[in-house]
């Protein structure tokens, strides 16, 4: 009888334990016994969500328990909260130790607690952050989405393939220390394209009140899918939790939107597949027509139409595909595309792409090098690059080494970003860096009429320096004129060499005939010549001089260019000589 008693009390400690509360326990997962705690909230019930949260490099379960303080939202909502221990209090951040950890975890808390394996969601701090990264590539069909927290892949981010588009949450203090904020856009950068999401993103600051959050939303992408960061202003490397937002309940604000498993009809443009920039100089814009197609599909069901819209007016709508439309007459401005597809439920899915006619006058200019910033390890949104071996075409990610934009972090340097490329084979005219090529999202129309490019160039790696080319080509490839200038700064092959005093050069140049042209700066044609490009901005100075010959000159007087630098071997365009103004053809 006693036996029976004890045997009852003890069955209904345990039926208590797994009431409500913390938890813990441990799993063997290929030889080793991993440890585990968490947070089970009251009447959780069955088929709940999960959420795993791995806690920073030196630190461990508790201490991420403690700073997500998520039990609040968990208790609410009704989600299991598992937080693991790394071995030796760090992650494998490149192979399958703890992916297999994780998985281990996902079979246990379906066995004990009867969680619902479509709504898992990964998060980590720090170190636990960059496992997160990691584990993209390896379970995003075990992981509903993911919140990374300070962290990502320091040493360049990729995207397989074969991995669906994945829903991201990062959150990050931009007075971080330990794992630089510079480095995330270009992390989400490799998961924006991948997951077919606009490149440009929704901003809200002051979000939910609190003046130092600034929240990025790119999407949707890819079923549906959007990769938000949270930006904090002035935080470290920590949790934040202040200011009556936190971290953890915008981690389960995020991901409870999404389920492996997901039923709303999705929408994708195939034509075009990114947002569209076209720079007119010395006139209107006249764009030619967008082509707008999209894939509509719906998971359990069939699709009943797709409707385009520029802001909230409505352009046209198809019961049927081809969902085809040709978009014409559009004005200076920037407009927000969206494609909303509904299926037979009544739910709807939509996508949104951005197309902007720019038109610089003589008081204002374009900056070609705007988007450095937003592409480290990459190549940005209207370049191309070419080293003799490999072309890359803006915006492409995730480059460890060849043509791509480095972020240069000493205190004394001219300029923060800059663009890289080389010449691997010396072969003439094989190493360049491009504006506006044919396959970019951004092209350049000239109207006649003089214009000036005000550029900071510098060498890579070329101590002697080495003579760079400054050319304008019709997009056919035809050059209308160009200058070569020869830097004398070096970086000296390292992001983070100090070089200061990179002064703006200035080309100017007359355009004669109407129409597009692209801008280059190529390399000297020797091997491993290379260069960097930290400024670039185009400005159309006004109608064109006049002058369309060459006028009567000393011909052994020095020749200059138009910004006083002297000139060898003029090629076509204007010059002063013998204290006239000349033209070359």
């Amino acid at each position: 009888m006693r036996k029976a008693i004890l045997c009852l009390l003890l069955c209904s400690l345990q039926a208590l334990s797994v009431t409500a509360g913390q938890i813990s326990g441990n799993i063997t997962v290929n030889g080793s016994k991993r440890q585990y705690i968490g947070y089970l909230p009251n009447n959780m019930g069955n088929y709940r969500p999960l959420l795993i949260s791995c806690h920073g490099m030196n630190q461990d379960a508790a201490y991420q328990k403690n700073m997500l303080s998520i039990e609040s939202v968990a208790d609410t909502a009704k989600f299991l909260t598992i937080f693991p221990e790394g071995i030796d209090k760090s992650w494998d951040i490149s192979g399958d130790r703890d992916i297999k950890f994780v998985l281990a975890i996902i079979d246990e808390m379906e066995k004990k607690y009867k969680i619902d394996r479509n709504f898992v969601y990964l998060s980590g701090f720090s170190m636990g952050g960059m496992f997160t990264y990691h584990a993209m590539n390896k379970i995003a069909d075990k992981i509903a989405a993911f919140a990374p927290i300070s962290g990502y892949p320091m040493w360049g981010t990729t995207a397989d393939a074969k991995v669906r588009p994945i829903p991201i949450i990062h959150t990050h203090g931009t007075s971080d220390d330990v794992v630089g904020f510079s480095g995330v856009q270009g992390a989400l950068n490799v998961w924006i394209r991948h997951n077919g999401c606009p490149t440009t993103a929704k901003v809200e600051k002051r979000y939910r009140n609190a003046a130092h959050i600034t929240r990025h939303t790119w999407g949707p992408g890819k079923n549906g899918v959007e990769v938000v960061l949270m930006e904090m202003a002035d935080k470290g490397h920590w949790i934040s939790n202040d200011n009556g937002v936190k971290t953890g309940d915008e981690i389960w604000r995020f991901c409870k939107r999404y389920c492996l498993v997901d039923k709303n009809p999705k929408v994708n443009f195939t034509s075009p597949q990114s947002n569209l920039t076209f720079v007119t100089f010395g006139g209107t814009s006249d764009a030619a027509s967008v082509t707008l197609d999209v894939e509509a599909t719906d998971p359990d069901g069939q699709v009943v139409s797709v409707a385009y819209y520029d802001g909230s007016t409505l352009l046209a709508e198809f019961d049927k595909a081809p969902y085809t439309y040709q978009l014409t007459g559009l004005k200076k401005g920037t407009h927000k595309i969206s494609a909303v597809v509904t299926d037979d439920e009544g739910r709807t899915g939509s996508n949104e792409i951005s197309i902007k006619l720019l038109e610089p006058t003589s008081s204002s200019y374009y900056p070609m090098a705007q988007d450095f910033k937003t592409v480290e390890n990459g190549v940005p949104d209207g370049w191309s690059t070419y080293d003799g071996q490999e072309k890359r075409t803006g915006v492409a990610t995730g480059f460890s080494s060849g043509s791509r934009v480095f972020h240069f972090t000493n205190s004394r340097r001219a300029f923060e970003w800059g663009l890289y490329t080389r010449n691997v084979t010396g072969t003439p005219k094989a190493g360049y860096a491009r504006f506006g090529d044919e396959g970019c999202t951004s092209t350049l129309t000239f109207y006649p009429g003089r214009y000036q490019l005000a550029y900071k160039v510098c060498n890579w790696n070329q101590p002697n320096f080495s003579p760079v080319t400054i050319a304008v080509e019709t997009i056919d490839g035809q050059e209308v004129c160009s200058e070569v200038f020869t830097p004398e700064v070096n970086v000296g092959n390292a992001a983070d060499k100090a070089f200061a005093t990179i002064y703006n050069q200035y080309f100017v140049f007359d355009i004669q005939e109407k129409g597009r042209y692209v801008i280059t700066f190529y390399t000297a044609d020797a091997p491993w010549a290379d260069l960097v490009i930290g400024q670039s901005n185009l400005y159309y100075k006004g109608a064109n001089t006049g002058i369309t010959e060459v006028q009567a000159a000393d011909e052994d007087a020095p020749c200059y260019n138009l910004s006083g630098m002297p000139v060898a071997e003029p090629k076509a365009g204007i010059y002063i000589k013998g204290g006239k103004k000349v033209i070359f053809k």
